[in-house]
């Protein structure tokens, strides 16, 4: 089984090339149970983007909440999407899950287009698009390693645990919903409602409001917007443009 979490479609895809690969499930850990089963022999995958160096919040409550009844897991392992670095995403993934029972064998992780648009210039079609091309080789290479069950931290540009010192208040103040506004080009349709992992937005008024202090800062809102009506921060993300991984479908 493979467990992904993903706001634009990058690990989602990577989650399904790898299910296509070994005749196995990739599932969303927004519709998971957290309680799972797994049959003899079978491989046990977390596929996830990476937030300021970290876990995603919504895949690390998950592993938090896990439960893998009568665990016999010959081989697990995890896979970070990342921009500039998967940060310490294995070794806070290892403690969590060694928490839950769960061995985690291997870290892997693949370059791709970030999402984070207050940094991220995404505004280049093909620029964009060499990008996810140029993932395709880390994809394939992911895939060798876990078919000959290679073991230990295996990230690129890695970093240890102890990063969360720093990065730790710097997430929490991004995750802050204060951060997003929306423009009048609005229609009320919904989307952003709908698709929020955390249900953090509702509409009133025909027009979407933050209803919680923080979301899980995966900015699946701003990027499935029709209009690009939803924006963060200092401005930038409106000249950064949006972004939907183009081997997935929403």
């Amino acid at each position: 089984m493979i467990l992904y979490f993903s706001a634009t479609g990058n690990s989602k895809y990577v989650a399904e090339r790898i299910a296509a690969a070994f005749d196995d499930t990739a599932v969303s850990i927004e519709k998971a149970d957290t309680e799972i089963t797994l049959s003899e022999n079978e491989m046990l995958g977390f596929v996830t983007p990476v937030n300021w160096w970290e876990l995603p919040i919504l895949t690390r409550e998950y592993m938090q909440r896990l439960t893998v009844k009568n665990y016999h897991a010959p081989y697990a392992y995890i896979v970070t999407t990342y921009g500039t670095t998967p940060g310490c995403t294995f070794a806070d993934a290892k403690r969590i899950l060694k928490a839950r029972g769960v061995q985690l064998n291997a870290g892997f992780s693949i370059k791709m287009p970030d999402n984070w648009t207050p940094i991220f210039d995404l505004s280049e079609p093909q620029k964009v698009r060499q990008q996810n091309d140029e993932a395709e080789k880390y994809i394939d290479a992911v895939l060798e390693n876990i078919r000959d069950k290679k073991t230990g931290n295996l990230m690129q540009h890695k970093k240890p645990i102890a990063v969360k010192i720093f990065t730790d208040p710097f997430l929490n103040s991004e995750r802050k919903t204060k951060n997003f506004y929306v423009e009048d080009t609005c229609i009320g349709c919904g989307l952003c409602a709908k698709r929020c992992p955390v249900q953090a937005i509702e509409i009133k008024n025909k027009k979407p409001v933050w209803v919680k202090n923080q979301c899980a800062l995966c900015l699946r809102c701003l990027h499935h917007c029709p209009k690009f009506a939803i924006q963060y921060g200092n401005g930038k993300t409106r000249q950064h443009g949006q972004y939907r991984n183009p081997h997935t479908k929403v």
